[in-house]
């Protein structure tokens, strides 16, 4: 297991144009995320994500309600219908506000014979300050493992959500 990268994985049982617009458009983005973003996802684009509890699961909303109103800055590095969306973010808080190093994310999708394939990788720990490395990975590697089955809901439901 690489200390520098998290991998996951969902099949997504709806058409790839739903997942698509799932993971693409910020305000869907963001409804199952659990984040209110300040514009859309635009290659190029440094946006504002305040944290919002997810509009998708009760229990998790709540888990997340201690980090609400708390904001980042997301750095949209790739859009490439259908099948890629890719940001950085700085996947911790700095003490003082001080600017640290980002990890990317990426969202990459395949149509399979059982749906569509939902990968997720976050990489770039090893540049995170030793003293936050370990706490920051274990956080977002159990996050993402969570955002993988809120997702899941999220394209399961009605696209009125």
């Amino acid at each position: 297991m690489s200390s520098d990268r998290i991998e996951k994985h969902v099949v997504l049982k709806a058409p790839l144009e739903r997942v698509w617009k799932a993971i693409s458009d910020a305000d869907q983005f963001g409804r199952w995320f659990g984040v209110r973003f300040d514009g859309p996802f635009v290659e190029g684009a440094a946006l504002t994500g305040v944290m919002t509890p997810t509009a998708v699961d009760e229990e998790i909303a709540k888990s997340q309600e201690p980090y609400e109103g708390t904001a980042d800055t997301w750095w949209i590095v790739a859009v490439e219908p259908p099948h890629r969306l890719a940001y950085r973010w700085r996947p911790y808080l700095v003490a003082g506000g001080e600017d640290g190093p980002t990890t990317l994310v990426e969202f990459t999708l395949q149509e399979t014979a059982d749906g569509v394939l939902l990968r997720i990788v976050e990489s770039g720990f090893d540049a995170i300050p030793e003293d936050r490395r370990k706490a920051a990975f274990d956080d977002n590697s159990s996050g993402w493992a969570a955002q993988t089955e809120l997702v899941r809901k999220y394209v399961a439901m009605s696209e009125t959500v």
